[in-house]
Parts: structure tokens; C-alpha cells; sequence
């Protein structure tokens, strides 16, 4: 189970299947970032 999390406002943006458990670091559209950065964390 992997979870995708806004780095600028930490709100859960989308879940997804993963044979690990992982966040992903994006920016939701809420926040009017327009950068396309992704980070991956296993936790």
C-alpha cells in the first residue's frame, strides 16, 4: 500500500497498490504549486 502526500500541505492526495509500504511527496492542485517534484520514502 503506497500513499501519495502534498509537500507543501501535507494532505493525502491518493492511495495506491505497492508490495511495500511507500510515500510519495507531490503537490496537489489546492495549493497552486505548479511544480512537478516527486520524492519516494519507504517507510
Amino acid at each position: 500500500m503506497g500513499i501519495i502526500v502534498c509537500q507543501a500541505c501535507n494532505e493525502t492526495i491518493d492511495y495506491f497498490e505497492d508490495e511495500k509500504v511507500t510515500t510519495l511527496y507531490s503537490c496537489c492542485c489546492d495549493c497552486g504549486k505548479k511544480e512537478e517534484t516527486t520524492v519516494a520514502t519507504a517507510i
